[in-house]
């Protein structure tokens, strides 16, 4: 990944909707990072999703299986599998547009000091109607075979918490910056050159 990516938080953003704008992005040239999948919404009940995808576990090759369609369980895995299916991955330019795109459940480093967007043609907030009902990826990934949701979980709660803090310790020195500042405009003024001088308490 040669060019700066662009980091896009998928919570709360619609699968399909999200997955077109993304591989536009990837067939464009860009480097697309995509972290937080098992946010990622899916219009429809859990359990019409749930019937749809075990209807997919059933389709395999017939005599090896190993060749047949792969059925990923992982939130980023089934992302994944959508953006490929919006582009022409079986080209040189669509399969170099594909190894352009990263995946990620919760937020791992280097991407938590990151700057996130958002893609506001894809939230589910602006596009599906009210009382519509939907899922998120996290939940029907758990119930046909993701295993790592729970250590998942941890590991965003360990990860906001230090944010949170560093948010705090920002806010902070940023307070005392402020004071410094105006303690030293109120001094500078009256300093003439070569005087010694002592500002406030520093």
């Amino acid at each position: 990944m040669g060019k700066k990516p662009i980091v896009v938080d998928g919570k709360g953003h619609l699968l399909g909707r999200l997955g077109s704008v993304v591989a536009k992005q990837l067939l464009n040239g860009e480097s697309v990072v995509v972290v937080r999948c098992e946010g990622i919404n899916v219009s429809g009940s859990l359990m019409r999703n749930k019937l749809r995808f075990l209807r997919f576990l059933q389709k395999r090759h017939l005599t090896n299986p190993k060749k047949g369609p792969l059925h990923h369980r992982s939130p980023s895995r089934m992302f994944w599998r959508v953006i490929r299916a919006n582009l022409p991955y079986k080209t040189k330019r669509g399969l170099a547009a594909l190894l352009r795109l990263r995946s990620y459940e919760g937020v791992p480093p280097p991407y938590d000091t990151t700057k996130r967007v958002c893609c506001p043609a894809g939230l589910r907030s602006l596009h599906l109607a009210p009382g519509r009902k939907f899922c998120d990826l996290g939940t029907l990934a758990a119930q046909v075979g993701w295993k790592r949701r729970m250590i998942t979980g941890l590991l965003e709660k360990k990860r906001k918490e230090k944010s949170a803090r560093w948010f705090r310790q920002t806010v902070e020195i940023r307070k005392l910056r402020r004071l410094a500042e105006a303690e030293v405009d109120k001094v500078l003024p009256k300093i003439h050159f070569g005087e010694k001088c002592k500002i406030g308490k520093l």
